[in-house]
């Protein structure tokens, strides 16, 4: 078999089945592993998948339905990606974690279709969906108000659902950031959903990429004294890198 024709049906496999892994697509395409990572490897330059451990995601899979949405999950999108693989590496099978609505959440989703026994809360329809395509998965959506071009439920019903649960590690992101202020937010429900998300969570991952400090929105989020951990990408101003060192807060630049 020519190799367009086999990373074609290779695309197709992981687009019926998204929870396979190279050993699994190895035998049923009946090449060996090698073949296989280097087929993915070709097929990540091409764009048409995002490399994860142990497999691949294509780009098609579930694409976000909302135009608003999925014109978020485009904007930076490269860096929004190596932050969400790198966050995805924080992660292990059986995890009980929670994720936000944001885009660049949605990107770490897209990087554990290949993680089992996932334990999910999240008030993000689009991430819920996503994660949902894995079976071995338990995903819950939290209850509330859904509102058109949001793509989140939002309000006191998701709040309440949130202060019995207990969460490994919860995954947020915000739309500014600076480290006097911490995370701000232009939606005050999403806000507020994330101060009681972190209640629950034994750590709090920051997804943040570069475009969103020195921004200050309308809304207060989490304090630096919230987060344990900042996840970041390359293009980050070398300035405001020395800012966050000498604040003490602990980051990483993702790339």
């Amino acid at each position: 078999m020519k190799a367009i024709d086999r990373r074609q049906q290779l695309l197709a496999l992981m687009q019926r089945e998204p929870t396979l892994r190279v050993p699994e697509l190895a035998e049923q395409l009946g090449v060996s592993q090698g073949t296989i990572r280097n087929d993915l490897n070709a097929l990540a330059e091409e764009k048409q998948v995002i490399r994860v451990h142990g497999g691949g995601v294509p780009t098609s899979s579930r694409l976000p339905r909302g135009a608003a949405f999925a014109g978020r999950v485009k904007t930076n999108e490269a860096a929004k990606h190596m932050i969400g693989a790198r966050a995805a590496e924080l992660v292990g099978d059986g995890d009980a974690l929670l994720l936000d609505a944001s885009s660049t959440v949605y990107h770490l989703a897209r990087c554990l279709l290949d993680r089992r026994n996932l334990r999910i809360v999240t008030n993000g329809i689009e991430v819920a969906c996503m994660l949902a395509q894995n079976p071995t998965n338990t995903v819950n959506l939290v209850g509330g108000i859904v509102r058109a071009g949001i793509d989140s439920v939002i309000g006191p019903w998701s709040e309440r659902f949130l202060h019995d649960i207990r969460i490994k590690t919860a995954f947020v992101s915000c739309s500014g950031f600076t480290p006097e202020n911490g995370m701000t937010e232009v939606d005050v429900y999403e806000a507020q959903f994330r101060i009681k998300a972190v209640e629950s969570a034994t750590q709090v991952v920051a997804l943040i990429d570069a475009s969103k400090f020195g921004k200050l929105d309308l809304t207060p989020s989490l304090r630096m004294a919230q987060i344990s951990m900042l996840l970041t990408d390359r293009s980050l101003a070398p300035d405001w890198a020395e800012r966050l060192r000498q604040a003490g807060i602990a980051f990483t630049l993702c790339g």
